[in-house]
């Protein structure tokens, strides 16, 4: 069975992020489980070099650990994420928790609102070795009216967009991650690009036609 973690990156009750998750676990196929991660505020601040792993971060690893996915839906404050959020992924980065862990995102915000904290997950996403699932990753702009008493968006645009997501993460997950396949074509960027010679041109210059 797949195991997807949802994280949100607001503290704010009643958030539309949050919502959205909440939403997108209620939506979930029956041979799916999905857990919303509700200890955001109760997370210590990062202390870099710091041995002791208090209780809260290392369940926090731990749900990570289990799950096969991480799906974050975040807002954007100052132009970037939340500071909960990116104290949550120092927490991950250091403990190597993220290195091959599948991760997408959702947005609920219309484009250019978020675009910086979303630019941001990635970068986070990348330097701890997580596998972003693009195909997974949906933006669909939703009114934060549409959250209804229950916490849940009622908006059949995103539960529609939501129910393709958690279908696109259930199908990349069952596709071996290439990097485990070493191959010319993995590592091609890395390597010097090597152009063809030219069959017309000599040491001496272009051959006479």
């Amino acid at each position: 069975m797949t195991r997807i973690l949802l994280i949100s990156g607001s503290t704010r009750e009643g958030s539309l992020h949050t919502s959205a998750l909440r939403t997108a676990a209620r939506l979930a196929p029956a041979e799916m489980t999905t857990i919303l991660y509700e200890g955001l505020r109760g997370l210590p601040a990062f202390v870099p070099g710091d041995p002791a792993v208090p209780g809260a971060v290392a369940d926090l690893r731990l749900a990570v650990e289990q799950a096969d996915a991480v799906l974050f839906s975040t807002p954007a404050y100052a132009g970037s994420l939340p500071g909960t959020l990116k104290n949550l992924l120092d927490w991950l980065v250091a403990g190597g928790d993220l290195v091959g862990k599948a991760a997408a995102w959702l947005s609920v915000a219309p484009p250019g609102e978020d675009d910086g904290a979303r630019s941001t997950l990635e970068t986070v996403l990348t330097h701890g070795s997580a596998r972003i699932l693009r195909a997974a990753c949906i933006r669909t702009p939703v009114s934060p009216d549409a959250v209804d008493a229950q916490g849940l968006v009622d908006d059949p645009r995103l539960r529609l967009a939501l129910t393709d997501t958690l279908r696109a993460l259930d199908r990349l997950l069952a596709v071996p991650d290439k990097r485990d396949q070493p191959s010319w074509q993995t590592y091609s960027s890395v390597y010097p690009v090597v152009l063809r010679r030219d069959p017309t041109v000599t040491r001496h210059g272009r051959a006479p036609s």
